[in-house]
């Protein structure tokens, strides 16, 4: 009779158990009725039977110490005795030939230890195939072989390493791209249950260096979309006010209340009865009031005179547009009356028609104040305005809508105003953001649509490009992976683009619940947004002082986006200059070999101290291998990643390959020219 016993339990404590081998086993292995089986190899599993329960405990420490026997009757000391000990953390218990996460039942000393056997594993691993799919509890996604356990996959569940944020972590060639990449490979190969295949996901990448573009071609399924410089244009008029300060940093003591009233001018109309009007029209109307208030001097006089001579005829198209009806034909009328006097060099006006202008401009003016709409109200509205003009007008009529100290003011904004006409005339910064573009019709809708890879409608920019990008069978249906290549865009809007983006699909999905149709559907349109080489976009420091706007962004998708279907899965290799706030949201870690120690304690620090003897191997895993632990995976293990088609382009240059040439094929001349033609 065999027995599986190989040990005692000699220490216990929260989560792990200390295992003094039987003196009979001096190997790794011992032999069973039907196998040889392991007993004391990292990575390899322990059973601790209590009861009908069997707790499952890894392995992360085999260790050695001798002992000495002291005889008291006869004062003899034997030749010490070897006791090996092994180190185990308690991960799952097998209940009822179900495996779950977790202990709630512990060993006491002396508690006898089993090697594990195949229907062990087979209930750890769950290798029955399933006939239905429990998509919200079961870990059913192959993504990697266990690496002492090469029999069997280990998987995941999708909808727990999406919706709750993800991380895949590791030293720069240790695999991470590959691991993104194998993942949704395999997400997009699987048959999940009698639904099939994936027909209508979201998933955009923001790849920082341009490696993803061949990765997902192969699979017509995917019909991926590569969004390159020549299609990354996201318009001005999408910015809220903190990126506009973002990325001109105007000084907070003047310039950035002005700024913000500028903006404000431009984006809005106010509303008097059932006529609109801009700032424009408040600001002309208020000068010509005054003009009338004080007809009588000669210095308003002058104005009016001015007034309704030199800028009258210029704006009149502003005030039609903005229905001042009544004002016109009033205005009209005085330039139709008005009569030159030579020698005192001002127009004769009817002093009747002055007095009815006034009390009309007076009866506008005083309901506008006490229902005055601040021009800052609504100013992160993606609404378009003409940039150029907020250099222009849009800067002036904020200081003159402020009324005090214009002058200085006006000196002020001139360093403002420098730093927006040079980004006008840098086409580098400029022609991402659309800055010389004119308005689209319904930009937002064509804009997000594109981002999702829909099919676009119409002809404009966004539909221009993608036809251009997509093969003719590809054109008319979704792509369901959107990747949107960062690598040329110039690293001062590099925060600023991405956090739009962030932002813009956060706040869609916050508002589908809200639309009549949409009632009880928040959460029905999954966005899942992979932040590649993610220290660029999330930095826990802030450089120089200036707090990054991504990071902003993406923090509160980390604390608010799975509500409204909104996830991140975390790409880097510094875990520890990343953002603490979004790296303690994430609930699945895939590690791969991390080096520096600040970099390992901080992984250690963020989850499960379960965790901590398993990170310990860190430093040392082979390429594609990786540790994963949390929520999406059924217990935490070492695993080899899949094998993938098509990898991401992230090899390592061919140093000695290509210094061994006679000759390099790259010209520095065609170099040259393509980027300043860019």
């Amino acid at each position: 009779m065999f027995s599986r016993e190989i040990g005692r339990v000699v220490g216990v404590d929260s989560f792990r158990v200390i295992i003094e081998l039987d003196d009979g086993i001096k190997g790794t292995h011992k032999s069973g009725y039907y196998d040889i089986y392991e007993v004391a190899k990292i990575n390899s599993y322990v059973i601790l039977p209590i009861g009908n329960e069997k707790i499952v405990a890894l392995i992360t420490r085999v260790k050695s110490f001798e002992e000495n026997d002291f005889e008291k009757t006869s004062g003899e000391i034997s030749l010490p005795k070897a006791k090996r000990h092994l180190i185990a953390t308690m991960i799952g218990t097998i209940s009822n030939d179900d495996y779950i996460e977790g202990i709630y039942n512990y060993p006491i000393l002396d508690n006898p230890v089993w090697y594990i056997i195949k229907d062990d594993l087979s209930k750890i691993f769950d290798d029955k195939k399933k006939e239905e799919i429990n998509f919200e509890n079961d870990f059913y996604l192959p993504i990697g072989k266990a690496s002492n356990f090469f029999d069997y996959n280990v998987k995941i569940n999708p909808d727990k390493f999406f919706c709750k944020h993800s991380a895949i972590l590791g030293n720069t060639g240790s695999g991470k791209s590959c691991t993104v990449a194998s993942i949704l490979q395999t997400l997009f190969k699987y048959e999940h249950g009698e639904k099939g295949k994936l027909k209508s996901s979201n998933i955009i990448i923001f790849d920082t260096n341009g490696e993803y573009k061949e990765t997902f071609k192969e699979n017509k399924n995917i019909n991926s979309f590569n969004i390159t410089e020549d299609g990354l244009k996201v318009p001005y008029w999408f910015m809220n006010y903190e990126d506009f300060e973002h990325i001109f940093e105007p000084s907070a003591g003047t310039q950035a209340p002005i700024l913000k009233s500028a903006l404000g001018i431009l984006k809005n109309k106010k509303e008097y009865g059932k006529i609109t009007f801009s700032q424009e029209c408040v600001n002309y109307t208020k000068e010509i009031r005054d003009s009338c208030l004080n007809y009588i001097n000669y210095k308003f006089r002058i104005t009016l005179h001015n007034l309704i001579e030199n800028d009258f005829n210029g704006r009149k198209e502003v005030f039609k547009n903005n229905n001042w009806l009544n004002i016109i034909g009033i205005l009209d009328a005085l330039s139709l009356e008005k009569a030159k006097i030579k020698s005192d060099k001002y127009y004769k006006i009817n002093e009747e028609k002055i007095y009815l202008l006034r009390e009309l401009l007076d009866e506008i003016l005083e309901n506008l104040n006490s229902n005055k709409i601040k021009s800052v109200e609504n100013i992160d509205k993606p609404k378009y305005f003409d940039f150029s003009k907020l250099v222009t007008e849009g800067l002036d009529l904020a200081i003159t809508d402020l009324g005090e100290n214009q002058g200085k003011n006006r000196e002020y904004i001139s360093t403002l105003k420098l730093r927006l006409s040079s980004f006008i005339s840098d086409e580098r910064k400029s022609e991402p953001l659309m800055i010389k573009k004119e308005n689209i019709k319904d930009a937002l809708i064509i804009f997000l649509e594109y981002l999702l890879g829909n099919p676009l409608k119409g002809e404009n920019i966004f539909s221009e490009y993608r036809k251009s990008i997509l093969e003719d069978e590809k054109k008319d249906k979704k792509s369901q992976i959107t990747i949107i290549d960062l690598s040329l865009l110039p690293y001062e809007l590099l925060e600023t683009v991405t956090g739009l983006i962030g932002r813009l699909i956060l706040e869609c999905t916050q508002r589908i619940n809200k639309v009549d149709g949409c009632k009880g559907k928040r959460g029905a349109m999954p966005i899942a947004i992979v932040l590649e080489e993610a220290q660029n976009y999330i930095p826990e420091t802030d450089y120089n002082g200036k707090k990054s706007i991504a990071k902003k962004i993406f923090e509160r998708i980390a604390r608010e986006g799975r509500k409204y279907g909104v996830s991140l899965i975390i790409s880097s290799q510094r875990p520890s200059e990343l953002s603490k706030t979004i790296l303690s949201q994430c609930n699945t870690f895939i590690v791969h070999r991390l080096q520096n120690p600040e970099d390992q304690k901080y992984i250690k620090q963020i989850v499960s101290s379960a965790n901590s003897d398993l990170l310990n191997q860190l430093p040392v895993l082979p390429q594609q291998h990786a540790i994963i632990m949390g929520e999406a995976v059924r217990s935490p293990i070492q695993l080899k990643i899949n094998d993938i088609k098509n990898k991401p382009d992230s090899s390592n240059p061919k140093y000695i390959e290509n210094w061994l040439k006679e000759e390099n094929e790259i010209k520095i001349e065609e170099v040259v020219e393509q980027w300043i033609k860019n």
